[in-house]
């Protein structure tokens, strides 16, 4: 991003690749692990009916602390951490289709909506798999209630919560629904986060380059970066949390449709259903954008090619 304090972009040509993946596989490890416990908060908040067993976030986390312990945070933490994979193909999507629109359009606003929609695209096709299973495990220490599975006769028999381990809980996918079973929600998740990425980068340039002329010239670029990645992060979320709501419904109680399941949720909840988990949300994106930030910015400054280390300055 070019402004009045030079807020350099390192784009991907400029980069050592074998730095860069080792370096942005153990960054995307070490954000998982602090934001996970929110990321399973908000997944039980979204699911439940109303506020029958959590009232909001801080009451979620202290009940699952005391029912369920630390562990009962990191419920299917290990399947979600296939989703490292995802995250490789999300950043390398990203910064080949900004070299990509470059040829075309050296607009860093439209670089980033087009490099963020398209990341987020091939990052969900690998994820929404691994989310199915692992969203699966977050609910199993939760009284969720049952849900219904209309059968050919047209009675509406009771399906029974997924419950056990990883294995069992995917044996019980696929009976169910088959292999489309793991894809269940996937249009309702490329609705959430397309849209989440394409807000994201630009909001976080945009807020960027405005703190920048707000703040002192001694100010540190990367303190300027780490506060606008938050306020990007909680300007998408905010957006886009109706969309997520109806995903996690959809995919964790296997819904027929995003109609159906927002029909019902606006006539058990009405509008302010839509609202649920944001807080949860907005405080699990917050933190993990200024690590998200912090560590990606510093992640490209470390994987610079060696012959260009000195030209750069920040």
């Amino acid at each position: 991003m070019e402004n009045k304090r030079n807020i350099q972009i390192i784009e991907w040509e400029d980069l050592d690749k074998r730095k860069f993946y080792i370096f942005g596989v153990l960054m995307t490890m070490g954000i998982r692990l602090s934001i996970y416990p929110f990321t399973l908060i908000r997944t039980r908040l979204q699911v439940q009916k109303g506020k029958r067993l959590y009232t909001g976030t801080f009451d979620a986390f202290a009940k699952i602390l005391r029912a369920e312990g630390i562990s009962g945070l990191y419920r299917g933490f290990l399947v979600n951490t296939f989703t490292l994979i995802s995250g490789q193909c999300y950043v390398t999507t990203y910064e080949l289709t900004r070299k990509y629109v470059a040829q075309y359009n050296d607009s860093n606003v439209i670089k980033s909506v087009i490099a963020g929609g398209s990341a987020s695209l091939v990052a969900q096709s690998i994820t929404v798999p691994i989310d199915i299973v692992s969203q699966h495990l977050m609910v199993q220490g939760q009284a969720m209630g049952r849900f219904q599975l209309p059968d050919k006769g047209g009675a509406a028999p009771t399906r029974q919560l997924f419950m056990g381990h990883t294995k069992d809980v995917m044996l019980q996918i696929f009976q169910l629904d088959g292999l489309r079973g793991f894809y269940r929600g996937y249009a309702a998740s490329l609705m959430t986060y397309i849209p989440n990425s394409a807000l994201w980068w630009p909001f976080y340039h945009l807020y960027a380059e405005q703190l920048s002329h707000m703040t002192p010239s001694v100010c540190p670029h990367l303190v300027v970066q780490a506060v606008a990645g938050p306020l990007a992060a909680a300007t998408a979320s905010t957006l886009t949390n109706p969309m997520d709501v109806i995903r996690a419904r959809v995919q964790v109680e296997g819904r027929c449709s995003m109609v159906q399941t927002f029909k019902q949720l606006m006539a058990e909840e009405g509008a302010w259903g839509l609202t649920k988990g944001l807080s949860a949300r907005i405080l699990s994106s917050t933190p993990s954008a200024v690590c998200i930030v912090v560590g990606y910015e510093t992640l490209k400054k470390l994987s610079l090619r060696p012959e260009l280390v000195d030209s750069r300055h920040w």
